[in-house]
């Protein structure tokens, strides 16, 4: 195991994140990661699209340190509508389970007021650690 997922066993199972992790090793943050492709354009306005390459880019940043979706220990959401959020969660789902895996870090979702690019509808930070 690359990391403990911490779970009281008496709490209800959690669906698709953890409540808590602990882990050892060299750490790697992310900063503010959004929906555009590598020249900084975006593509589509579909709010699950635009999760699926915001976490299509946090594997590529995690990889520049030889870390993997696996290494994931925290994720922070900001969305700017947390109904386009919930409406999407079969699209979202699917956009995690094909890019990070099976694999449920840490989580916390935010509703905001705006994100810094107009189009951005998700902007998600992300924290890994990769094992010693």
């Amino acid at each position: 195991m690359l990391h403990e997922v911490l779970h009281p066993k008496s709490w209800k199972a959690t669906p698709g994140y953890s409540n808590g992790i602990a882990a050892t090793g060299r750490m790697v943050f992310t900063g503010g990661v959004i929906g555009w492709n590598d020249q900084q354009e975006f593509e589509t306005d579909d709010f699950g699209e635009q999760v699926r390459i915001a976490l299509q880019s946090i594997v590529a940043i995690l990889a520049e340190a030889g870390a993997r979706p696996e290494h994931l220990v925290r994720l922070t959401w900001y969305v700017t509508d947390k109904q386009e959020y919930l409406s999407a969660l079969k699209q979202i789902g699917q956009a995690y389970k094909d890019v990070i895996g099976r694999h449920y870090p840490a989580m916390a979702l935010v509703q905001v007021v705006a994100l810094v690019e107009d189009r951005a509808k998700v902007e998600i930070e992300a924290t890994a650690v990769i094992p010693a």
